[in-house]
């Protein structure tokens, strides 16, 4: 079985490349306004998938040596894997 941190990392890597490569493109195309709109339901998702596994349970989730509940390592670990990926897309569509 694998750490919970990793299905964590899994599930959101696996949701920003079918966010970023299939559904934005054809949602939000080049509109900075849609692409946020797209993006913050794309986190919503992944908060709430992986709070229906953990919320409640108080497993510590362990980044940097620190220790966080489900929520914020969720956030974080999905904000720091969308910024490269953000940031290639809007290079990639220019508005």
């Amino acid at each position: 079985m694998l750490p919970a941190e990793l299905l964590v990392v899994l599930l959101n890597l696996a949701i920003l490349l079918i966010c970023y490569l299939h559904v934005f493109p054809r949602v939000a195309g080049n509109s900075l306004g849609k692409l946020a709109i797209a993006s913050a339901s794309a986190i919503c998702l992944s908060l709430v998938i992986v709070g229906s596994k953990y919320m409640g349970l108080g497993y510590p989730f362990l980044l940097l040596g620190g220790s966080l509940n489900w929520f914020w390592y969720t956030l974080v670990t999905y904000a720091v894997m969308e910024i490269p990926i953000a940031i290639w897309y809007l290079k990639r569509n220019p508005s």
